[in-house]
C-alpha cells in the first residue's frame, strides 16, 4: 500500500472521480432503455414507471445497510461490493429482457439500485480522507465526475443495442449487459485506486480539523448515536433537510419536463437539449460550488442553492419557449448542486468517526425516499393539476432547506459555518 500522504490522497480522489464517471455512464446507458423495455415486457404503458421505481426502491432500502456495511468492512470493500452488486443486478435485468421475464427485469433493476446506494457514498469517502477546510471541494470533484458519464452513457445505448440485435437477442438487452460490464470495471477501479493506508489518511485529515474546529460539545469521535439522537444536533438536521428537500424539488421539476414539453409540441431534439442543460447545471459547476462551500461556509451555500432552485421553479413554467424552459431547468440543477454539495459537507463535518458511515447511510436512505416521492408526485401533479402547479409545489419544497438553516442557526453547535 502507498504510504505517501499527498500521493495517496490524489490517487483516492482521482480513483473516486473515475469510478463515478464510469458508474454514471453505465447507469445512463440502462436508463435510456429501461422504460421502453418495461413497456415491451409488460405490454402496458401504465407500468413504464415501475422501472424507475424499482431502482429507487432498491436504493432507498439499501442505503442504511450499505452504511453499516462500510462501517464494518471499510470504504474500499464497501464501495467495491456496491459496484459488484450493481453489475450483478444489470446482468439479471439483461437476462430478464432476453427471457422476456418482466419480474426478472424489475428484480435486476432493484438490485442495481441496491448497488448504487453504496456507490452514492463515494462522496463521503472523499470527505473522510480530506481536511475539513478542503472537504467540500473534494466531495464536489467526485460528484463532478458524473458529468462525462451522464453525457456519454446515453450515446452508448444504440451501439450496445445493435450489438445485441446482431447476436440474435432483444435490442434492449444490449445496454443492460453493457451496464453490467461497466459496473464490473468500476469495481476493479475502486479496488485498485483505494488500496492505500486508509486509516492513516483519515487520521491525517482529522488533524487540521481538530485544531481549527473542535468536535461539537457532547460528541466524541468514538460515540455512536442513533439516527434520532443525531437529528437533535441542529447541523445534522439542516444538512439532511437540505439534501432531501433539494433532491425532491429537483426530481419534481425534472421528471415531468419531457412529458410537459411533448404535450406542447416540442420534438425530441428540444427535449434532449433541455435535459442535457439540466444535467450540466447539476454536475458541471460542482467544483465551483464546492470551492464556494469551503470559502463561504456550508449554510451560506445551502441558502444560495435553495434560492437558485426556487428561481428555477419560478422560471420553468413561465414560457413554452425552449430556451426559457432550459434556463429554468438549469437553475433547478444548479440549485440542487448547492443543496447537495454543501449539505453533504455539513453532514460530514457533524459526525464522529465511529458513527459516520452508518449515519451517512441513514441520511442517503431519506434522500432516496425523497427522490422516489418526487418522481411519483411529479407524474401525479402533472396529470392532475398541470406543470404550473407542479412548479409551485417544487418551489414550496425548495423553500424548506432555507427555512431549515434559518431555524437551526440560532441553536447550532460549531459545524464549520466558515472554514479557512
Amino acid at each position: 500500500m502507498s504510504s505517501s500522504h499527498p500521493a495517496s490522497l490524489l490517487r483516492v480522489t482521482i480513483g473516486l472521480m473515475l469510478a463515478q464517471s464510469l458508474a454514471q455512464a453505465a447507469y445512463s446507458a440502462a436508463v435510456t432503455v429501461n422504460t421502453l423495455a418495461a413497456v415491451q415486457l409488460s405490454g402496458q404503458k401504465a407500468l413504464a414507471g415501475l422501472a424507475g421505481m424499482a431502482v429507487l426502491g432498491g436504493s432507498a432500502l439499501a442505503a442504511y445497510p450499505a452504511g453499516r456495511l462500510m462501517a464494518r468492512l471499510g470504504r474500499r470493500y464497501g464501495l467495491v461490493f456496491g459496484a459488484a452488486t450493481a453489475s450483478l443486478g444489470a446482468g439479471l435485468a439483461g437476462f430478464g429482457i432476453v427471457r422476456a421475464s418482466f419480474f426478472a427485469f424489475l428484480w435486476g433493476l432493484f438490485v442495481i439500485g441496491m448497488g448504487r446506494a453504496a456507490l452514492d457514498q463515494s462522496r463521503f469517502a472523499a470527505a473522510e480522507v480530506t481536511p475539513q477546510e478542503r472537504r467540500a471541494r473534494a466531495m464536489s470533484l467526485v460528484i463532478w465526475g458524473a458529468t462525462t458519464g451522464a453525457v456519454s452513457g446515453p450515446l452508448l445505448a444504440a451501439p450496445a443495442g445493435n450489438w445485441a440485435l446482431a447476436l440474435g437477442m432483444n435490442t434492449y438487452a444490449g445496454p443492460l449487459l453493457l451496464t453490467a460490464a461497466g459496473y464490473a470495471v468500476v469495481a476493479v477501479v475502486l479496488c485498485v485506486a483505494l488500496a492505500v493506508d486508509w486509516q492513516a489518511l483519515v487520521n491525517r485529515a482529522a488533524e487540521p480539523a481538530t485544531r481549527a474546529t473542535p468536535t461539537p460539545p457532547g460528541i466524541s469521535r468514538s460515540q455512536q448515536r442513533s439516527f434520532r439522537e443525531a437529528l437533535r444536533q441542529p447541523a445534522m438536521l439542516a444538512a439532511m433537510v437540505a439534501m432531501a428537500c433539494g433532491q425532491a424539488a429537483m426530481v419534481l421539476l425534472m421528471a415531468s419536463v419531457s412529458v410537459h414539453m411533448s404535450d406542447h409540441g416540442h420534438d425530441l431534439g428540444d427535449i434532449s437539449a433541455v435535459i442535457s442543460i439540466h444535467v450540466l447545471g447539476m454536475f458541471a459547476l460542482s467544483p465551483l460550488v464546492g470551492q464556494l462551500t469551503d470559502r463561504l461556509g456550508r449554510r451560506a451555500v445551502i441558502v444560495a442553492g435553495a434560492v437558485v432552485l426556487m428561481a428555477g421553479c419560478v422560471i420553468a413554467p413561465l414560457s413554452l419557449d425552449t430556451p426559457w424552459i432550459a434556463l429554468g431547468q438549469f437553475f433547478v440543477g444548479l440549485g440542487w448542486s448547492g443543496c447537495y454539495v454543501a449539505g453533504s459537507a455539513l453532514l460530514a463535518d457533524t459526525l464522529g468517526a465511529a458513527e459516520r458511515a452508518r449515519l451517512q447511510g441513514a441520511n442517503d436512505a431519506i434522500v432516496n425516499v425523497a427522490s422516489a416521492a418526487g418522481s411519483l408526485g411529479s407524474g401525479l401533479l402533472l396529470a392532475g393539476a398541470g406543470f404550473t402547479v407542479l412548479a409551485a409545489v417544487g418551489f414550496a419544497v425548495a423553500l424548506l432547506p432555507l427555512l431549515g438553516v434559518s431555524f437551526t442557526s440560532s441553536r447550532r453547535a460549531p459545524d464549520a459555518l466558515r472554514t479557512h
